[in-house]
C-alpha cells in the first residue's frame, strides 16, 4: 500500500492516526483474502476492541508498504491480529503492533463467540500481506 501525501504529517513522515487508516485497509484485505467481507465474518460482524502500535522507523510520501498480519492470541471473543509494517523496496521495518478483533451479533449488536470454523480458518499458517 502505498504511503500518500494525505498520509503525511507537517514533520514529513507518516502521520500515527493515518498509520491507523493504513492498517485498517490491510485488515479489510486480510478478511477478504479469508473469502468474507469484514462486515460478515461467519455470520458475525467484528468491531476493533483495541489496537497497539509503535513506529519502528519513519514512512514517507511515496514509499510503498507492505503490511503482513497474522492471527494470534485466540479468545473465546475473538483473537488479535498482529502486523508488520515495511517499506517493500528495502525491507526497512516501519511499523508493527497489533488489533483487537472482536466478533459481535449483527441482530443485537451484543459479543458473540468466534465460531469454530472461523478459529479453524484463521489458525492454519499462513501470513497474508497486502500489496499493491
Amino acid at each position: 500500500m502505498q504511503i500518500y501525501i494525505s498520509h503525511v504529517n507537517q514533520g514529513g513522515h507518516l502521520d500515527n492516526a493515518q498509520l491507523l487508516s493504513l492498517v485498517s485497509e490491510a485488515r479489510v484485505r486480510f478478511f477478504q483474502a479469508q473469502g468474507y467481507p469484514e462486515a460478515d465474518v461467519g455470520g458475525l460482524a467484528i468491531v476493533v476492541g483495541d489496537i497497539v502500535a509503535q513506529y519502528k522507523s519513519e514512512g514517507f510520501h511515496g514509499e510503498t508498504m507492505r503490511v503482513e498480519m497474522t492471527p494470534a492470541d485466540f479468545n473465546p471473543y475473538g483473537f488479535d491480529l498482529v502486523f508488520r509494517m515495511t517499506e517493500k523496496s528495502q525491507g526497512r521495518e516501519v511499523a508493527r503492533g497489533k488489533t483487537g478483533i472482536v466478533f459481535i451479533n449483527k441482530s443485537d449488536r451484543k459479543v458473540a463467540l468466534l465460531p469454530a470454523h472461523i478459529r479453524a480458518l484463521l489458525s492454519r499458517p499462513p501470513v497474508f500481506a497486502a500489496q499493491p
